[in-house]
């Protein structure tokens, strides 16, 4: 083995996200409808010697070592092979972080492919996802891509009917979202909006965007606190006054999202949208 591989990373969306309940071992069972998009990280991997791990960064807050998702699914990697291995990392990051894009989910997935390339494919489909598992819940579908059913913790994946190649703004407001506390407001809810996923997945499968973009709906939405949930209201009205046929936050936030049926009408979003917030992304699904 020897040289490298560069890859790219690809953030997701959550075209919808249910929380169903809290489990025994203290995750909580999901049903989300989660999609693929152009904005990526870029990923080289190059080999090391056996037990040496790290993963570096254009952004000096993230860890380089253990704590890093991309060391987790490296060493997942090797210890899935059953032999020792080593491995450095170059992520040149451009997703934002703590987003609810699964930036870091989708970097660990590319180390998982780089260095599956670079050993050969001495992997086959079904110890990949279990090592892409051993790093994280929203791993396996970062290996996967596209647009995929999502159940259990994230990781109980059904492919389904590609969404129609379409234009997406990507706002990323000036607050972060705690998952911890989203998911105990949740929780706490006796009763709350559910997403019709069923009507989503019908509207997915006969490629109708229009009905996939109106069904668009995440119940961390209504977990946010006051001035989080005012931010994102602002940024999906935003997005919506420039003609989005949906809009809404991805995973546990705080990144808002809108589906657009031209580029014209998503570039005047993103200009609606940057005086609103930190930062803005035009870019398609894929």
């Amino acid at each position: 083995m020897s040289g490298g591989v560069t890859l790219p990373a690809r953030a997701k969306l959550n075209l919808s996200l249910d929380v169903l309940g809290k489990r025994a071992d203290g995750f909580h069972d999901l049903r989300m409808v989660m999609q693929s998009c152009s904005l990526a990280d870029e990923v080289r991997v190059e080999p090391a010697a056996p037990g040496d791990f790290l993963a570096q960064t254009n952004r000096s807050y993230i860890p380089s070592g253990d704590k890093n998702v991309a060391v987790k699914a490296a060493r997942a990697y090797y210890a899935a092979l059953g032999r020792p291995g080593g491995a450095h990392m170059r992520i040149t990051k451009r997703i934002p972080v703590c987003a609810g894009l699964g930036g870091g989910s989708a970097d660990a997935a590319a180390v998982l492919l780089a260095l599956n390339e670079l050993e050969g494919g001495a992997l086959d489909g079904d110890a990949l996802r279990a090592a892409a598992l051993a790093a994280g819940s929203d791993v396996p579908f970062c290996l996967m891509g596209g647009t995929a059913l999502a159940e259990g913790r994230g990781e109980v994946l059904t492919p389904l009917k590609a969404l129609p190649e379409t234009d997406v703004v990507i706002c990323m407001p000036y607050f972060n979202c705690s998952t911890p506390e989203l998911f105990a407001r949740v929780d706490s809810r006796r009763s709350r909006c559910r997403p019709d996923t069923a009507g989503l997945l019908a509207a997915l499968e006969a490629g109708d965007i229009q009905g996939v973009a109106r069904r668009m709906y995440n119940v961390f939405e209504d977990a946010l606190d006051k001035r989080a949930a005012k931010a994102v209201g602002e940024l999906k009205s935003a997005l919506l006054s420039c003609g989005a046929l949906g809009a809404a936050m991805s995973g546990s936030g705080s990144a808002v999202f809108g589906l657009f049926p031209d580029r014209a009408s998503a570039e005047r979003a993103r200009g609606a949208a940057e005086p609103l917030c930190r930062e803005v992304f035009l870019a398609r699904t894929e």
